[in-house]
């Protein structure tokens, strides 16, 4: 199975940079072993069961929660049983057909 989420977490009171804490957030991904790629509106990352990526979001929230009054979050996820590595072969996909054309 792959369980693709892209999503965005970040604090509401922090002013207009919140790139400290949402670099804690990206630290914990790196450290999680999940593949994952960061992009300038949020984070994809790609886990073998729904639960894992839950629990990404839910240790996310779990590095904002103490030190922020407000904390904004989008989620969207892809889930597809019998697949793997979609993060790059989605892409791949894409770009193969482009360069079809």
């Amino acid at each position: 199975m792959s369980v693709l989420l892209e999503f965005a977490m970040f604090p509401t009171d922090k002013g207009t940079s919140v790139s400290k804490d949402v670099s804690k957030i990206i630290a914990m991904i790196r450290n999680s072993g999940v593949a994952y790629k960061l992009t300038a509106m949020g984070t994809i990352i790609e886990t073998e069961n729904l639960q894992e990526a839950l629990d990404i979001v839910k240790k996310s929230y779990g590095i904002l929660e103490d030190n922020s009054a407000r904390v904004y979050s989008t989620l969207t996820m892809d889930i597809q049983k019998g697949k793997s590595n979609r993060l790059v072969s989605k892409v791949q996909s894409i770009e193969n057909k482009i360069g079809a054309v």
